[in-house]
């Protein structure tokens, strides 16, 4: 039986590598009823990589290149996007870099790219030589260390201006986990040493975490990130030093969008109240970012923006803000009798009794098009709104 070495290297071989190139468009499941054309590679090996490349299309291009390994499914699904990695990597540079979780490698390969060396954890054997492989195809050194993350912080002597790492969110029944101490590592168990480690800490959470749980439990916190990408939000990323700062500062990205980055320190929310009306000119619909972050009074007070209804989050104003974190629409009230029949809308329901495929069904309009219905309320009640 051949070694995944040895595999690995028939995979780059250039007339497999050509097969795979041709049957990126190809049916998998026909593909696997097939006999591999090559006797040293399995065919479920030859729908691996393409299933790879497949996925590295969408979520990391920088890998379509000649050489290049893919791991199994999970791996891919579990890494991050080259889109958030990227955006990471512009916030961190120093001497030393150490990724705890490196998995695949994604965000090592940009996080460490602003520093002079880079160390590499990972317990999956596999995985980690299919990693060392790529990044010798692209030409990045890296100190590769195969270990679990407790093992190598027990032993290790060295102190490193970052520490990455992306605990792993589902429990022993594949079940998904949110809480700090439920993660793979417990990160409330761990959170000493690793302060003891680096400078500063960065940690990969779950989108779904709660922020007031997560600083009211971990100590250092010094900044979030809450990133989206075409406005879904794919990871909370939180910052952890010893050293004293003033304030936790919190910022929220939509990247792969025009819309502008929205920064608040943690608190702000409380020492603002917001104003209400009913609907003016604009209506303003806050990206998933800020919807995340929970900051719904303070948006309205940054941008001069009145709210709908205390549980409606969206606003309204008679002339047009700039640089709203969002989409802008001019819109109308309309009574329901004025909605054609078999229009296209793109339907929004927010604090409304009835969800989009029920409004679709009750009215007879077709999903799509360039303009909105927004079914919603303010505090007078019920309301429907039109694009103008």
């Amino acid at each position: 039986m051949l070694s995944e070495k040895s595999v690995r290297n028939k995979i780059v071989n250039q007339d497999i590598q050509n097969y795979i190139n041709v049957n990126l468009n190809s049916d998998l499941h026909a593909l696997l009823l097939k006999k591999s054309p090559f006797p040293d590679v399995s065919m479920q090996e030859i729908v691996q990589q393409i299933k790879g490349k497949q996925t590295a299309q969408k979520k990391f291009p920088f890998l379509l290149k000649d050489g290049i390994i893919f791991p199994p499914q999970l791996n891919l699904e579990q890494a991050s996007s080259e889109t958030t990695a990227l955006y990471k990597s512009k916030i961190l540079k120093g001497n030393r870099f150490v990724d705890l979780t490196s998995g695949f490698g994604i965000d090592a390969y940009y996080l460490s790219r602003n520093f002079n060396e880079v160390t590499l954890v990972e317990q999956n054997h596999e995985l980690l030589d299919i990693v060392e492989h790529n990044w010798g195809i692209l030409g990045r050194e890296a100190s590769f260390v195969n270990q679990n993350l407790e093992d190598f912080l027990s032993t290790n002597k060295e102190y490193f201006d970052v520490v990455y790492l992306d605990p792993a969110r589902r429990d022993q029944n594949k079940n998904k986990v949110f809480l700090l101490e439920d993660l793979s590592p417990d990160i409330l168990q761990i959170k000493d040493i690793l302060l003891a480690t680096a400078d500063q800490v960065i940690i990969k959470l779950s989108p779904l975490i709660d922020l007031k749980y997560l600083i009211s439990v971990l100590p250092g916190v010094f900044r979030i990130e809450i990133i989206a990408v075409k406005n879904d939000v794919k990871e909370a990323v939180v910052f952890l030093s010893n050293e004293k700062r003033d304030g936790i500062t919190v910022n929220c990205i939509n990247l792969e969008s025009e819309e502008s980055d929205f920064s608040f320190v943690f608190g702000e929310e409380e020492k603002v109240q917001a104003v209400y009306s009913e609907p003016e000119k604009f209506i303003y619909i806050p990206n998933n970012s800020i919807l995340k972050a929970g900051v719904f009074n303070l948006i309205s007070e940054r941008f001069n923006l009145k709210k709908l209804h205390p549980n409606t989050h969206l606003y309204t104003s008679a002339q047009k803000a700039d640089g709203f974190p969002g989409r802008v629409l001019e819109m109308e009230v309309v009574e329901s009798k004025q909605i054609k029949k078999k229009g296209q809308f793109n339907i929004i329901s927010k604090n409304y009794p009835l969800k989009p495929d029920d409004i679709k069904k009750k009215y007879g309009i077709k999903d799509g098009g360039d303009r909105y219905l927004i079914f919603t309320q303010s505090k007078k009640g019920k309301i429907i709104l039109k694009s103008v």
